[in-house]
């Protein structure tokens, strides 16, 4: 696995003619203070990209700019395709989806204090990913504009390639079944 060159955006300039795609899952749980703070820093002029989301079971509406609360996957698909930068709830598949599509991915996770979610698991989701140079992770509204700029400034030349282990433990998983069935007869 190596360092991939990738370009930020097809017109190379923020700001114009750039597209920022934000997820917050299709679960229970609401995700309003990443919308809030969305809503924020266009109203004050901090963002100035085009912005889409999908906002799933959040109470909160946007206010200046576009979305949809739940979308078909051909048309996620498409958003996370046409993006220069999608901000991300820490969700595996979410991430993983977007990562492999080799799109800039700033993650939010859903945190257990703020009611997003049952507990801080998507910390660690996100956690490992940063860690290994696949993506930029913040916790907190206030480093929101930041984790945005430092995409513009030093976007993330990592390309995620793994390979998906799921079949493989899948796999795994029922071997380890049938032979001990076949010890027990």
């Amino acid at each position: 696995m190596g360092v991939i060159t990738r370009n930020l955006s097809k017109s190379d300039l923020w700001g114009e003619y750039i597209l920022i795609f934000v997820c917050v899952g299709s679960r229970e749980y609401q995700f309003n203070r990443l919308l809030r703070k969305i809503d924020e820093l266009i109203q004050n002029g901090e963002i100035t990209e085009c912005v889409f989301a999908q906002i799933g079971k959040s109470s909160y509406i946007p206010q200046n700019y576009k979305y949809s609360r739940f979308m078909a996957v051909d048309e996620f698909k498409s958003y996370q395709k046409k993006s220069d930068l999608i901000v991300s709830h820490g969700g595996t598949g979410a991430l993983i989806g977007a990562l492999k599509m080799g799109k800039q991915v700033l993650a939010v996770p859903r945190l257990e204090k703020y009611g997003e979610h049952t507990d801080d698991h998507q910390t660690q989701v996100a956690g490992v990913l940063e860690k290994e140079g696949y993506l930029r992770c913040i916790l907190e509204m206030d480093d929101l504009l930041e984790g945005i700029k430092a995409y513009k400034k030093n976007p993330v030349l990592k390309i995620y390639n793994e390979s998906s282990q799921v079949i493989g433990i899948i796999e795994g998983f029922i071997n380890s079944d049938a032979d001990c069935k076949k010890r027990c007869e």
